[in-house]
């Protein structure tokens, strides 16, 4: 049965926290097959095999980000941190110490100054279309 791991009785939350549990499940589900995918095509010697390997990586790479979007929609926390560090150039720490204001002048992400990507308001990443290329 799904969201058998939830920590408190199902009767006492809200099918709110039952959803963003099982978006997190199904974002670490995702990311643990990434890893699999990973591990089983750097040890095939077949090269056909290892492509259709990286390939199913791949799109267990596509279907955890697009977990993480839905989470990203629902957590505002979990939305102001990717902000800060999804895309952040330079050393992370340094943009975490921009972030929370421990220091002045670190390498920050271009766009707004304060160590944040600069908000799309369309919902995309900000790097335009792929189809276009």
């Amino acid at each position: 049965m799904a969201s058998e791991n939830l920590h408190e009785d199902r009767a006492d939350l809200p099918e709110e926290v039952i959803d963003k549990h099982r978006a997190i499940s199904s974002l670490m589900e995702e990311l643990e097959a990434v890893d699999w995918y990973d591990q089983r095509a750097a040890a095939t010697g077949d090269p056909e095999l290892k492509a259709i390997l990286l390939h199913n990586r791949d799109e267990e790479m596509e279907h955890a980000a697009m977990v993480l979007e839905w989470l990203r929609r629902r957590y505002p926390v979990i939305d102001e941190h990717l902000r800060t560090y999804l895309y952040a150039e330079g050393d992370i720490l340094k943009a975490e110490a921009v972030a929370t204001g421990k220091v002045e002048g670190a390498q920050q992400v271009a766009g707004n100054g304060a160590g944040r990507a600069p908000a799309i308001g369309d919902g995309s990443l900000g790097i335009g279309s792929l189809r276009e290329a």
